[in-house]
């Protein structure tokens, strides 16, 4: 692959063409070095077929002018660390996200057509994350937030174990599926465990023996599901699922997770 195969180095390119580049065999490397390298040459709108693996895609647009209007269309599977460290661009996968998706990211917006492994939202501090299926373990962990930056994630469908650990802030929405025709819902353990800040809301019973002993569990208030609906309503429109919006809308059984101090481990440490 090389910038010949779009432009010549040196052009400019509208932000209005949409840049098709083909993943086959290129290293990852290789591949984020292309796009940042079209980035800084104009370029925000990516196609990029056949993706196999390539890691970290998304990551090196830092400094970037207008990287916020960056649209990555990934068709594949992309490898570990998609978006991490990620401040302000679109990245699309239709298909399945592996490990660490979103790790620290800053700004911007993730969307898994598929499902997407473990450790989602390793210390993310802002943007979205919309996954249509399931996720992996350990998913939302050292999540934080700051000021007006409160990271979110939604999940269409379950989650695995130690869900939410060690959460410090942000809200995450735990979905279990509800479009399909509300199948069983996966018995998850561990949720929240270390749990010290922040918000999980999950749809159907969640039972006292699967969250960990940091987390309380109560009904979300009226503004929690303003909370709820937007967001909601944001997982149908990218996912275009507008028509059961109205399952929301008839405010199916959900429960707030939330952590019940600041400190849960205060008394453990040495002073």
């Amino acid at each position: 692959m090389s910038l010949s195969t779009a432009v010549k180095e040196g052009d400019q390119i509208s932000p209005r063409q949409v840049i098709k580049l083909d993943a086959t065999g290129t290293y990852y490397k290789d591949l984020n070095r292309e796009i940042r390298s079209l980035a800084q040459a104009g370029a925000r709108k990516f196609e990029i077929h056949n993706v196999y693996g390539q890691r970290y895609l998304g990551t090196n647009l830092w400094g970037i002018k207008d990287r916020d209007k960056i649209r990555l269309k990934i068709f594949g599977t992309p490898g570990s660390d998609m978006g991490a460290f990620m401040d302000g661009p679109t990245l699309e996968v239709i298909g399945n996200a592996q490990d660490a998706t979103g790790n620290t990211m800053n700004c911007g917006r993730i969307i898994v057509h598929g499902s997407a492994g473990d450790v989602l939202g390793y210390g993310m501090r802002g943007g979205e994350i919309y996954v249509r299926g399931n996720v992996g373990y350990r998913v939302g962990i050292h999540m934080k937030e700051y000021m007006d930056k409160i990271p979110t994630v939604v999940i269409g469908g379950t989650m695995q174990d130690f869900f939410g650990e060690y959460m410090a802030g942000g809200r995450i929405i735990v979905l279990n599926k509800f479009f399909q025709g509300n199948p069983p819902i996966r018995q998850s353990y561990f949720i929240g465990t270390g749990m010290h800040g922040g918000s999980i809301y999950v749809r159907g019973d969640v039972e006292a023996h699967q969250i960990g002993a940091e987390v309380g569990i109560s009904e979300p208030t009226d503004d929690e599901w303003k909370i709820i609906e937007r967001y909601v309503a944001n997982f149908c429109s990218v996912f275009g699922l507008e028509k059961n919006q109205v399952k929301l809308l008839k405010r199916e059984k959900f429960w707030r997770l939330y952590a019940k101090s600041k400190r849960p481990y205060g008394r453990l440490y040495a002073y």
